[in-house]
């Protein structure tokens, strides 16, 4: 038996391994808040420790489902430099989003711009899996 060393969606690995970091600090701002109100589960109605909670799983959300269809375009064969577009979208969008939300006093501008660039990448995403589906043959 032969192992395939070549990673088949090397674009999608790359953006995937820069949003990483971003989750990482989005959690660790939880894990400090939750510290800091001595809450172990919930928010206990600390205020701020809702908010970072929301600002983590919106991205916990959003990311994985863009990840994926970014690497089911990839693997349909969908040209390189659109990846990328993606990519650079959904992690300046994702970066945009939790900015925004991250305050009491919300950036309305960051948050919502940040949103409207994952739904496009999303939906864009998606028409290039449905578009790579249907030339490669499906059925």
């Amino acid at each position: 038996m032969q192992v395939n060393t070549e990673c088949s969606v090397p674009i999608t690995a790359l953006y995937a391994s820069l949003m990483v970091p971003i989750f990482l600090v989005l959690a660790s701002r939880v894990i400090r808040a939750r510290r800091g109100a001595r809450v172990a589960v919930g928010d206990g109605g600390d205020r701020g420790l809702t908010r970072r909670m929301r600002v983590h799983a919106n991205f916990a959300e959003y990311v994985p489902l863009a990840l994926l269809l970014l690497a089911l375009a990839e693997s349909l064969g969908t040209n390189a430099w659109l990846l990328h577009g993606l990519g650079i979208a959904l992690l300046a969008g994702r970066l945009a989003h939790a900015l925004g939300m991250s305050r009491a006093d919300e950036n309305f501008a960051f948050r919502t711009a940040g949103i409207a660039t994952t739904f496009s990448v999303l939906g864009i995403g998606a028409v290039a899996c449905f578009y790579g589906a249907l030339v490669r043959g499906v059925g």
